[in-house]
Order: C-alpha cells, then sequence, then structure tokens
C-alpha cells in the first residue's frame, strides 16, 4: 500500500542508497532471485531517527525475500513476474516504478500510468492509499524516456509501463 511502501522506498532511495537510483535498483530488482516478502525497516538505513520513528512507529523489522519457497516438482523457485493481465490473480494491488525523476505508483485497479512522486520528496508527507488525497507533490504524467537512456526499473513487487512484468513481492 502506498501509504507505507512510498514513504519506505522515499527514504530509502534519499539516506540508504545515497540518493543513486540505479544502486537501489540492484538491491531491490536485481539482487533477489524470485522476489520479495515484505520490505523492512532496514532499508531505513542511515535515516535521521526521528525521521525512522515517524515513519515505523518505533518499530524494527526485516526486509525478506521470497527465498524460503518450495515448488511442488522440487525444481528452484523462479522469479515470479506480474503482468496486468495476472496482477488481479496474484494479489497485486499497486505497482512502484523507479524513475531517474521520482517513482511512479501505479494501481493495479486502473489501466496507464500512476502519479509520479519526485525523489527528493519528505518520506514523512501524509500519503494514503489513495493517490488522489496526496499532497500537492506530484505530476500527473509518467516522464518520457528517449532510446539513448535506460528505460524506468521497477521497483520491488511492482509491474512496469508497457507490458508490465516485474518481480512480485
Amino acid at each position: 500500500m502506498p501509504s507505507h511502501h512510498l514513504p519506505l522506498l522515499l527514504a530509502a532511495y534519499q539516506y540508504k542508497f545515497g540518493r543513486d537510483v540505479e544502486a537501489m535498483a540492484r538491491h531491490l530488482i536485481d539482487d533477489i532471485a524470485v522476489g520479495w516478502d515484505e520490505l523492512g525497516t532496514d532499508l531505513l538505513d542511515d535515516a535521521p531517527p526521528t525521521l525512522v520513528a515517524a515513519l515505523t512507529g518505533g518499530e524494527h523489522w526485516p526486509s525478506r525475500t521470497l527465498d524460503h519457497l518450495i515448488t511442488p516438482d522440487g525444481s528452484p523457485p523462479v522469479r515470479m513476474t506480474v503482468t496486468d493481465k495476472t496482477a488481479g490473480e496474484l494479489g497485486m494491488e499497486w505497482g512502484y516504478i523507479l524513475h531517474p525523476q521520482g517513482i511512479e505508483v501505479i494501481s493495479m485497479a486502473h489501466a496507464g500510468a500512476g502519479p509520479l512522486v519526485a525523489w527528493d520528496t519528505d518520506p514523512s508527507a501524509p500519503f494514503s492509499d489513495c493517490p488522489a488525497r496526496w499532497p500537492a507533490i506530484t505530476t500527473c504524467r509518467t516522464p518520457t524516456t528517449s532510446r539513448a537512456t535506460r528505460p524506468p526499473r521497477p521497483a520491488a513487487g511492482a509491474a512496469p509501463t508497457g507490458p508490465r512484468t516485474a518481480a512480485r513481492r
């Protein structure tokens, strides 16, 4: 849900990953085998203690990957893929796409692009699970990517634009 994940991802970008979207993408996407079970407060490493307390209520929990899965035939689990067609049956409600300018938040209940939240947005801003109620900190357009630049990278559990596929969390 954006009210939980968006502040966590914004703070992770700003503090843990030192404003390096590529490092964040490697950690959240490339370095996992299957997907995420839960994003934890370890993503808030190096964030100010007051921000961590505001976002977590003082609680701490680790991020957990889906590396404990056992397939029916005993074969190794493979990265789970989410598409527009399979999002509902997999229980996906939201997708997050990492862009150089910010993080796009897509409601799987609605087709198309979601609002883009700039990376420098205060993670303690009041986010609800309804983007229409967010403070005036977003743009409603999806950034364009020229062929010369690297395409945007989906965050954990995200579904990218176009043919939407990504690791399920």
